[in-house]
């Protein structure tokens, strides 16, 4: 490995080591997609009771997340379209239960969370992209008294950089909120 990458990654590690972490709350996180359906009307779902971990150290201003987003978990107000959606023709279920995003670097403005860069996993293929982040913020829960934080984070993709046959972008937007351990 070459000396320059080693530090990098040391580096990387250390900065991480004084940081919080916080598990997921599957039942106030989703991910929500939708994309143009034969230039007409938007098709819309969304996947629920996702699980991840989230690293957070507002004072060193980084951060990263882990998310593990199941398949099976796929909602799009319509069963049918579900089971068509799980199929080889979409999400195939079968070789791949879950799509995945780690993420590699924390952007801010200020105390501001701007931008999560990272790894977008589905159909066995990663992408890069970055996901803007919109309401972060971190608040004491008084119903199971800890720290929480959470957000909204949304990108646009395309499809078919996955393997997907359709021809239009789509939108992802990954609602996360994550108790401090």
């Amino acid at each position: 490995m070459k000396p320059i990458l080693l530090a990098s990654i040391l580096l990387s590690s250390l900065s991480l080591a004084n940081a919080a972490t916080y598990t997921i709350d599957s039942h106030h996180t989703n991910a929500r997609f939708s994309t143009l359906h034969n230039n007409t009307s938007s098709n819309v779902g969304g996947f629920f009771m996702l699980d991840g971990t989230v690293e957070f150290d507002l004072s060193k201003k980084n951060g990263s997340v882990d998310v593990i987003i199941p398949i099976n978990k796929l909602n799009s107000g319509n069963p049918d379209f579900d089971k068509h959606l799980k199929t080889p023709d979409f999400f195939n279920i079968d070789q791949f239960p879950e799509m995945r995003f780690k993420s590699d670097k924390f952007v801010f403005n200020g105390d501001k969370l701007d931008e999560v860069h990272g790894d977008l996993t589905i159909l066995g293929k990663t992408k890069h992209i970055v996901l803007k982040a919109k309401n972060f913020n971190c608040y004491q829960n008084k119903m199971v008294n800890k720290e929480a934080c959470g957000g909204d984070f949304t990108a646009q993709i395309k499809p078919t950089d996955w393997g997907f046959r359709a021809p239009n972008d789509a939108k992802i937007k990954i609602q996360i909120e994550a108790f401090k351990q």
